[in-house]
C-alpha cells in the first residue's frame, strides 16, 4: 500500500470526486473509484477500499425507494446469480496475475463506456425475465468477482425491464449493494480483506457523502445529459488506461 499521506489524499480525492458523479447521475461512485484507485494500487486493494462507502451509499439508496418488497421479490434471481457469480469469478481479483487483474477492470469500465456512448436500449419482455434474471445476475457477479465493477451487464439490463425512474434507482441500489457484499465475501474468502483496507474503506465514506451532497446540488444547474457524456467518455479512457498497463506488465 502507499504511504499514509499520499494514501489519504487519493482515497478522499477519489471518493469525493466519486460521489459527486453518484450525487448527479444516480450511480457510478464504485465504478469511478475502482477505475481511479487502479491507477495507483492493484485491483483488489482498490476493491478492498471501496467496499464500506459502495455499501453505505448503496444502501441509502435502497432504502430511499418506494418499493423494495415488491423490487425484490422480482429480482430475487438475479441478486442469487449476482452472489454466486461473484464468490465464484473472486479468485481472478484475488490472485497474482498482476497484469491480468489490472487489464480486465480496465475491459470493464470500457465496455460501459461504450455502451454508455451507444445509448443502447433493449426491452427484455416479462416472460423472459425467469431465465434472464439469472443469467444476467451471474454474468455480473463473475464481472465483479474479475474486476470489482459492478455494471456490467446489470445496469443495462435493470434499464431494459421498463421500470419507472424511482424503482430503477432503487433496483440500481439493491443490486450494487448485493455486488458489494459478496464481492466482501469473495474477497473474505481469498484472504485478501486485510484490516487495514476495512478501516481506511470506513473513513472513505466523508469524502462519498460530502461529494453526493456536492453533486445533488451540481445536478440542478448543469444538464444530466452533459454530464453524463462526460462520465462514459472519462469511463472509457479510463478503462483504456487500465488495459494498456495491465497488458505493459
Amino acid at each position: 500500500m502507499m504511504d499514509i499521506l499520499p494514501c489519504a489524499a487519493l482515497l478522499t480525492g477519489t471518493f469525493l470526486f466519486a460521489g459527486l458523479v453518484k450525487g448527479v447521475i444516480g450511480l457510478g461512485l464504485p465504478t469511478v473509484a475502482m477505475g481511479l484507485l487502479g491507477l495507483a494500487m492493484l485491483p483488489v486493494e482498490a476493491a478492498a477500499l471501496l467496499l464500506v462507502p459502495s455499501l453505505v451509499t448503496n444502501v441509502w439508496q435502497l432504502l430511499a425507494g418506494p418499493r423494495f418488497g415488491d423490487l425484490l421479490l422480482r429480482l430475487w434471481p438475479m441478486m442469487v446469480g449476482v452472489v454466486a457469480g461473484t464468490v465464484a469469478g473472486s479468485g481472478v481479483i484475488a490472485g497474482t496475475a498482476t497484469g491480468a487483474a489490472t487489464a480486465f477492470p480496465g475491459v470493464a469500465l470500457a465496455l460501459y463506456g461504450l455502451v454508455g456512448l451507444a445509448k443502447f436500449r433493449l426491452r427484455v419482455p416479462p416472460t423472459a425475465e425467469p431465465w434472464a434474471g439469472p443469467l444476467v445476475g451471474t454474468i455480473t457477479g463473475l464481472v465483479t468477482g474479475a474486476t470489482g465493477v459492478f455494471v456490467i451487464p446489470a445496469v443495462p439490463y435493470l434499464g431494459s425491464l421498463g421500470l419507472e425512474r424511482d424503482d430503477l434507482v432503487q433496483a440500481l441500489g439493491l443490486s450494487f449493494t448485493v455486488s458489494t457484499l459478496a464481492l466482501a465475501g469473495g474477497l473474505a474468502l481469498h484472504d485478501a480483506l486485510p484490516l487495514a483496507a476495512s478501516a481506511a474503506s470506513l473513513l472513505a465514506v466523508l469524502p462519498a457523502f460530502a461529494g453526493m451532497a456536492l453533486g445533488g446540488w451540481l445536478r440542478a444547474r448543469v444538464r444530466p445529459e452533459t454530464f453524463r457524456l462526460c462520465f462514459f467518455v472519462g469511463l472509457l479512457a479510463l478503462g483504456s488506461e487500465l488495459v494498456w498497463r495491465g497488458l505493459a506488465l
